[in-house]
């Protein structure tokens, strides 16, 4: 396995344990994390992402991160990597706990800072199916990037299994929302469109540098009104009358080529999005 970890101050082999089996994280999924794109031995947008993570923390009710440790982990994971990494995990577990879904009281809480490196290719297009499932916006982890990730195991498998790379949800009021693990851009009427985050939609670092950057560039995008992306808009993007790309740390801009069982064409605005992404991305590591 080609992963260089850091747990506890110091590096560790891939085969050397790091977490105990009674850790939070592990039992109960009560933990947070984030996953940086690394570029010529930097994580980019390391900023926007380590403020997430607090705020995922907060949402979880987890105790203040120990920046320091994360911090410390990232540069001697990305040192150790070199050339080698592409992509930059960083997670925080609740500790050790309770078998239960109760946490210990506030001050015999001990987090547990895990980083991890690893190689990454990011593809040029995209594959997306539609799932049966939905996100609940209306969900405590709504808008959190936690460790409780079983839902979007299951939803990504059906789409491997149809030979797609990624699913797209609705939330519970019928609205387009986003994928397993990236954030989607409706192009139709001339405009490209995100979906509101009231949807229970992630906060990505990408989309919200596709908008500010996109903006700079003359691009018309933005973050769609809460209703004006229903789920049938898909319908749309298969007829021809709309396109789709999604976003994310590792996959950047990614125009989609097919939705189920329908070849579909790449949009003027999304190709430019990208183009703008990737040239943006080198002038500025940490925007």
């Amino acid at each position: 396995m080609d992963v260089t970890i850091w747990a506890d101050g110091r590096l560790r082999t891939p085969d050397e344990p790091v977490l105990t089996a009674v850790d939070h994280g592990v039992t109960v999924g009560d933990g947070v994390f984030e996953t940086c794109a690394v570029h010529h031995g930097v994580a980019f947008a390391l900023t926007r992402h380590l403020a997430r993570l607090e705020a995922s923390a907060r949402g979880m009710g987890l105790p203040a991160l120990p920046l320091d440790d994360v911090r410390a982990g990232v540069r001697a994971v990305l040192a150790a990597a070199g050339e080698r990494a592409g992509r930059l995990r960083i997670t925080v577990t609740g500790g050790p706990g309770p078998l239960g879904t109760q946490r210990d009281a506030p001050h015999e809480q001990r987090p547990v800072v895990v980083v991890v490196a690893g190689p990454a290719a990011a593809a040029e297009v995209a594959r997306a199916v539609r799932v049966p499932w939905v996100r609940n916006e209306r969900s405590p982890l709504a808008g959190l990037k936690t460790t409780s990730y079983g839902e979007n195991v299951v939803a990504l498998a059906r789409a491997r299994e149809h030979g797609a790379d990624e699913a797209l949800l609705a939330d519970t009021r019928g609205r387009l929302c986003e994928g397993t693990g990236s954030n989607v851009f409706v192009e139709t009427a001339g405009e490209m469109l995100t979906p509101a985050l009231e949807t229970g939609a992630l906060a990505g670092i990408t989309r919200e540098l596709v908008l500010l950057w996109g903006r700079e560039a003359g691009l018309p995008v933005r973050e769609a009104r809460p209703d004006e992306l229903p789920w049938e808009v898909l319908d749309d993007v298969a007829a021809g009358r709309a396109h789709l790309a999604l976003t994310g740390s590792v996959r950047h801009v990614t125009p989609v080529v097919r939705l189920d069982d329908v070849d579909v064409t790449p949009g003027p605005l999304s190709q430019e999005a990208r183009r703008v992404f990737l040239e943006r991305l080198p002038q500025d590591l940490d925007p």
